[in-house]
């Protein structure tokens, strides 16, 4: 399928865009040709496909939708959406939207008329409502929230008349902007049947329609992985174990995951299914900033782009911009403007590079995975797919080191350099991928 093959784009458009932190819900501002604007950009950085966090009216970042049939005013109109969505096509880059099915903002119409009437609309059985008790907002009743955040509003997914708002909804998405996926947010608390309800619904429209949930943990969610309920769901196991495993120097860590998540050990967990992988998103410190050893940098995003799974890019990362959470999730979304596209030039190159190595090879995007040789400091690892082979190769210490693979002859497809597999010579900080002669 075009996203097994693809390099994804994350942007989180209020932020990326400039947008206030709090919707006054009045003019209309046309911001989302800001994100036009990099379109070549991002085509020429080897984009395949874009991730579009919330972007439908809301009341402050999104993930409190209060209408999901209108763009956000403070990124523009319906009609620009439209418009972007075409010009992505137009360059070869498909777009997959956030949808949030699992809560709404306080503001959503149906929730406003429970306040306003309470038992006296049939909306009470949109929500999980508690007549006898009271919110933090002193609303004279309770409700199932999201995680203890009283302004997101629990959807009751059962309801046949939700089923439908929402069903229409993503109907709506595909029939006005032609999108190519979705994103499902806190997929991890959404029954599989409503996974399986969403795929129907999109299948009717787009056979190719690319689902992804969102999971911050990977065990025992395998089973959704599936042709009736998701492509992919996200890699929170490996993002964690890639930077952690750097900055302590222990590739263990990480080539622990790989090998339980994508081995042909009959108990990994993923084997053959591919996985949406990061290095930082919307909700955590900006790789950057995380990381300990920036010498490591480009040797972290080689690793990225060579596991098994799909790799994804938040916007201005390629650029090394910083970021941690702080107060509030603002320092993780500022707008491209006042981000420095000069910081880390051979990032950005190196990023094109990766995406070109990509775009040539099978193996990456179909691939086995079989660890080759393992150190505190270096690892090499395989991926093979119809008669392709790769040995990828890293050094993240500061000495050197050869690694022994097997006696052949191999190409980097980083340097073009030739080499024997099996005297693999890694200066400090640095990666090889070498397709086998």
């Amino acid at each position: 399928m075009w996203f097994d093959e693809s390099v994804f784009y994350q942007i989180y458009p209020l932020g990326f865009c400039g947008a206030e932190q709090a919707n006054d819900f009045g003019e209309i501002r046309h911001r989302l040709g800001k994100i036009g604007d990099e379109i070549p950009r991002l085509k020429e950085l080897g984009v395949g496909a874009v991730l579009l966090n919330p972007l439908f009216e809301s009341e402050r970042h999104g993930y409190d939708t209060v209408n999901f049939f209108r763009v956000d005013r403070r990124l523009g109109t319906n009609e620009d959406l439209k418009l972007l969505v075409e010009q992505f096509h137009e360059n070869g880059i498909r777009v997959v939207l956030d949808g949030v099915f699992n809560h709404t903002g306080r503001e959503f119409a149906p929730f406003r008329e429970v306040r306003e009437k309470r038992e006296g609309t049939d909306y009470r059985f949109w929500f999980n409502i508690d007549f006898h008790g009271n919110s933090r907002y002193n609303d004279g009743f309770d409700y199932e929230n999201w995680e203890g955040h009283p302004e997101l509003v629990k959807l009751r997914l059962e309801n046949a008349d939700v089923q439908n708002y929402l069903m229409d909804a993503v109907r709506f998405w595909i029939d006005e902007f032609h999108i190519d996926g979705l994103r499902l947010d806190v997929c991890y608390l959404l029954p599989a049947w409503f996974m399986e309800m969403i795929r129907r619904t999109v299948r009717e429209k787009k056979p190719d329609f690319y689902l992804v949930g969102e999971v911050i943990h990977c065990g025992n969610f395998q089973q959704n992985v599936s042709p009736e309920r998701l492509d992919s769901i996200t890699n929170y196991e490996c993002y964690k174990g890639m930077t952690s495993a750097f900055n302590s120097e222990n590739l263990f860590e990480i080539e622990h995951s790989l090998t339980r998540l994508f081995s042909s050990q009959p108990w990994a967990l993923y084997t053959g299914k591919r996985m949406l992988n990061f290095l930082d998103n919307h909700d955590v410190p900006r790789v950057c900033t995380a990381l300990k050893e920036r010498r490591n940098l480009l040797n972290l995003y080689t690793l990225l782009f060579t596991i098994p799974g799909m790799p994804c890019i938040y916007y201005g990362s390629e650029f090394g911009a910083e970021g941690d959470k702080g107060e509030n999730d603002a320092y993780l979304r500022p707008c491209i403007d006042s981000i420095d596209r000069s910081a880390y030039p051979e990032l950005n190159s190196h990023i094109r590079k990766l995406a070109g190595i990509r775009k040539s090879s099978r193996a990456l995007s179909y691939g086995s995975y079989s660890k080759a040789t393992l150190q505190n400091t270096n690892l090499s690892f395989v991926r093979e797919f119809e008669g392709e082979k790769l040995i990828v190769a890293i050094n993240i210490g500061a000495g050197d080191c050869t690694v022994r693979v097997e006696e052949a002859e191999g190409t980097d497809l980083l340097s073009g350099q030739v080499r024997n597999l099996n005297d693999i010579y890694l200066p400090p900080f640095s990666a090889s991928i070498y397709r086998r002669n």
